[in-house]
Formats: structure tokens, sequence, C-alpha cells
């Protein structure tokens, strides 16, 4: 995957989410769930661009570790809307396999350029 691929993947997943938080149920706890949910998953595609903009390896590496939080965070929050019954497994299904794909990318990504920074470079 290109990395504008992944721009696109990430951007097109944080309007999924929006939508998706958009149409939960009108209460308090939703409300406060949504909103971190919503924090968390639109910053998973700019902490990625942020990432495509680094000055290094190491530099990638840790803004990358940034994105992967990011996508374990937005999982979290939408375990938890499924665990308080505010929404049903069904409706956010794919969304959080989108997101487990994004973090297994992100892994992997992270631990090529790990492996790479390791290998000594040759003259």
């Amino acid at each position: 995957m290109t990395p504008a691929e992944m721009k696109a993947r990430t951007q097109k997943f944080a309007l999924r989410v929006i939508r998706c938080v958009e149409s939960l149920p009108k209460n308090r706890a939703s409300e406060i769930l949504g909103r971190q949910l919503l924090r968390a998953s639109t910053s998973v595609g700019a902490n990625y661009r942020a990432a495509c903009r680094s000055r290094s390896d190491a530099d990638f590496q840790a803004r990358m570790g940034i994105v992967e939080e990011e996508v374990d965070e937005t999982l979290y929050w939408m375990e938890l809307l499924v665990q308080a019954k505010l929404v049903k497994i069904i409706r956010l299904e794919k969304l959080m396999q989108e997101a487990e794909e994004l973090l297994r990318i992100v892994v992997a990504s992270i631990k090529t350029v790990k492996n790479r920074v390791r290998k000594p470079r040759t003259v």
C-alpha cells in the first residue's frame, strides 16, 4: 500500500466514524463516548500524515507509534459502546474490522522500520 493510499484509507475511516458518531443515541454516555471515539479515529489519519513527513526512520517510528495508539484507542471506544449496549455490534462490526486491519498495517510498518534501523549499513 502506498502512502497516498493509506492516507486516503485513514481519511475514509475517519469519515465513516463521523457518520457513526452522528447516529448514536442522544444521551450523555453516547455523547461522551462518541466524542472520545471521534477524537481518536480522526487522529489516526492526521498522525499518519505527520508520519509521512518524518525526517528520519526514528522519527517515522515514533510517529507511527502514535498512530498505533490512536487506532487501538479507537477500537477501545467502539468496544465500550457495544459493551454499554449503546450500539449493537452489527453496526460497528465493519468499522472494527477496518480498525483491526489498519492496526496490523501500522504495526507491520513499525516492524519494517525497526528492522531497517537495526541492520548495519554496508559501504
